[in-house]
């Protein structure tokens, strides 16, 4: 702004943001503060909080850590995915830097190695424990490398110092290729699911028990309406309850429900009917007929239980 601008809007202050405005005038220099203004603004702005919350409790947000909190050392350590193992780092500074591994450089690898020791020993004196003996197993062949080699008592030469160690090394790299092998096939559960449905199979259709109360009444109406047609007795024929069996049975085929009334015959008195109510009784126990009512107070019906040939 410069010095021929007009003097300020009483309306500028109200789009201000801040409870006091400073103008500052280049060409000469002066600082001219309007605070009367925007005092009275402010009053009616909220409060804005510039800071950044770096937590919340209970839904409120935390802008300072409260000064007696204590954080254990170990609280915001990081697992990010590791050596499994003195073998397997040792197994990663070989193929790293494309060494043979039949013709290890000692002196390069135990000087890389004793320094990732001593970053974790530093941390993790546990877990330093393990990799110190291997630590301890390179500067040993290393030493027995700088010796003169000897020879057998028959004559042959020693085995290279580095041979047993390539060969774990070997097996070690072998099994950890496997494992990587076995871990990229599908897992049940991880991978995928397995599709399952229930459908449920049921061989021989089932039908609602009867009651036995019901049962019985519809046996007693029987027997009443039987003693209201009897109207005299001349002889009692012998009545046989294996061929009134065969009787219902006739009477059931190709039939697929038969009304439990319908199977007595009222005019040829109580004797027979008695008969006949045993002989359905005795083939429902041999699961030859079902009897079944569809609810209380329902109609009986008796069917064959078995598809005759």
């Amino acid at each position: 702004m410069g010095q021929g601008a007009g003097p300020l809007r009483p309306g500028w202050l109200q789009r201000c943001t801040r409870g006091t405005a400073t103008l500052r005038l280049p060409d000469q220099g002066l600082t001219s503060t309007v605070a009367d203004e925007a005092g009275e603004v402010s009053a009616h702005l909220p409060e804005v909080v510039d800071a950044v919350a770096v937590a919340r409790l209970y839904g409120e947000p935390l802008f300072q850590m409260p000064l007696d909190l204590y954080i254990p050392p170990d609280a915001l350590e990081v697992f990010l995915e590791a050596f499994q193992g003195p073998l397997d780092l040792l197994l990663y500074l070989i193929r790293k830097q494309n060494f043979n591994i039949l013709d290890i450089p000692l002196a390069d690898v135990t000087r890389q190695y004793l320094s990732y020791v001593e970053q974790i020993r530093q941390h993790n004196l546990e877990l330093a424990s393990e990799y110190l003996l291997m630590a301890a197993m390179l500067i040993e062949i290393k030493s027995r490398m700088l010796l003169p080699p000897k020879k057998s008592e028959d004559g042959k030469e020693v085995e290279d110092p580095r041979a047993d160690l390539v060969r774990r090394l070997l097996e070690y790299e072998q099994m950890k290729l496997a494992a990587q092998r076995l871990d990229r096939l599908p897992v049940l559960g991880r991978d995928f699911l397995r599709a399952q449905i229930h459908i449920e199979q049921s061989l021989t259709p089932t039908f609602p028990d009867v009651d036995t109360n019901d049962l019985r009444e519809a046996w007693l109406d029987i027997l009443k309406r039987a003693k209201l047609n009897q109207h005299h007795r001349i002889s009692r024929e012998q009545l046989s309850v294996r061929e009134h069996m065969s009787l219902v049975l006739r009477r059931l085929q190709g039939q697929r429900f038969v009304e439990f009334e319908a199977l007595f015959d009222v005019t040829r008195g109580q004797a027979v009917l008695v008969v006949t109510f045993i002989a359905m009784l005795e083939l429902a126990r041999e699961r030859l007929l079902e009897i079944t009512q569809a609810e209380a107070f329902a109609p009986i019906y008796v069917r064959l239980a078995y598809t005759p040939v």
